[in-house]
């Protein structure tokens, strides 16, 4: 087996299990929180938030640190020092006395990731153009899927078996996750030992400037539109079908099922874009993101969300790697840790501030405006797509005739 079909697998992996290991706590924070102590309904509602979120921001602060760490030093030992990191702060986690031990875990938990951004960074620097596209669209599936898949992990073994079971599981993950990768991941780095360049200096070596702001603006909102339902969807799902019986698990099933969607178009889309031209797929995908995002205001049945969630996932699959074929062909590879660390840095930032807007345009409007904003939000992220990218790249190519 090729060496970067390999690295694949085992990243893949260890993307999916991160993604797991940030996400699977949502449905289950307001109930370890309440186990905690916690009684009052806003109080328990406003710590989940902070307890959810700070994970994210923390997250979104160390990915550049250490992407560019990892341009320094190698990205194996990133991948190493991330997933024996999270498995020890996971299984911490499960032994919680208090509010601020777990608020302090879950920022713990954010400083040390950085998995994804070392192996995006390893797949897209050791992987040969003819398989970039396939290489990253795989790949791309990993941590959006497992974040989107996550709390229906988190529900399940909660409900089945108790809340602290739920993080003895991810952590184990995350400790075979290490072990795949000191054993089955190889790389050929040569460390840096040059003085450390200002992060001004990295930005003037960067060609594309404008399209290299314009993809970590499309990465964010790929996250944000997929987390902004988060906080309202075991309650937008208990209003079209007024059944409580095992909610939970629905709200997780319907969460999830645009991560599996996403699983399933991925790597093909990211195919297509090495023979199409990734630009092309990249705002075809946001505009039919956009198509599968206005619908779900006016659904009537829990199944008609499903269905459209699904499509979503379908969609934005080929937003994902597209962004990351187009980050490996304009960056440097010297800076490629540290771009994708900012990259990464965008997506975290997403998932707070979707799941926080959410929360907050669904109090203060309704359910049915979380939708119609994230479809606005859409629809602008598609045209930046063709403004910046898209016909950028189409007018070199005419100019280039």
């Amino acid at each position: 087996m090729p060496i970067w079909k390999r690295n694949l697998i085992v990243c893949w992996i260890g993307m999916f299990a991160t993604g797991i290991g940030l996400s699977q706590v949502a449905p289950i924070m307001p109930l370890f929180i309440h186990q905690l102590g916690v009684y009052d309904a806003d109080k328990v509602a406003e710590l989940s938030g902070l307890a959810f979120g700070v994970t994210f921001i923390v997250s979104a602060i160390f990915s550049p640190i250490w992407g560019y760490t990892a341009d320094r030093i190698g990205r194996k030992s990133m991948l190493l020092r991330a997933s024996l990191g999270m498995a020890i702060v996971i299984f911490g986690i499960a032994f919680t006395q208090n509010i601020q031990m777990l608020v302090l875990f879950r920022a713990l938990l954010g400083a040390i990731t950085g998995y994804a951004t070392a192996c995006t960074t390893l797949i897209a620097t050791q992987t040969d153009r003819e398989h970039a596209g396939f290489a990253l669209g795989v790949l791309s599936t990993s941590n959006i899927s497992g974040s989107l898949i996550g709390p229906t992990f988190g529900g399940f073994l909660a409900e089945q078996f108790s809340i602290q079971m739920t993080f003895y599981v991810t952590s184990g993950l995350m400790l075979l996750t290490f072990f795949l990768t000191l054993f089955f991941v190889k790389e050929n780095f040569v460390k840096d030992h040059s003085k450390a360049e200002p992060f001004r200096d990295i930005w003037r070596s960067l060609p594309e400037k404008t399209i290299t702001v314009a993809l970590f603006i499309a990465y964010f909102m790929i996250y944000l539109v997929n987390f902004s339902i988060q906080p309202i969807l075991t309650l937008y799902i208990s209003e079209l079908s007024g059944e409580i019986v095992h909610l939970a698990l629905i709200s997780g099933l319907v969460f999830s099922v645009s991560g599996l969607a996403s699983i399933l178009s991925a790597p093909v889309l990211g195919r297509l874009s090495d023979r199409v031209g990734t630009h092309k797929i990249m705002w075809i995908t946001a505009m039919a993101t956009c198509l599968t995002v206005f619908p779900q205001a006016f659904v009537t049945t829990v199944w008609q969300l499903a269905v459209l969630r699904f499509l979503m996932g379908l969609a934005s699959g080929g937003l994902q790697p597209s962004i990351n074929v187009m980050l490996k062909k304009i960056v440097p590879e010297k800076v490629a840790g540290t771009i994708f660390g900012y990259s990464n840095a965008a997506g975290y930032l997403g998932v707070f501030v979707g799941s926080v807007l959410g929360g907050q345009i669904a109090s203060l409007l309704g359910f049915k405006a979380v939708f119609l904003l994230t479809g606005v939000l859409t629809l602008i992220t598609a045209f930046l797509i063709y403004f910046m990218i898209y016909r950028n790249i189409n007018n070199r190519k005419r100019w280039s005739r």
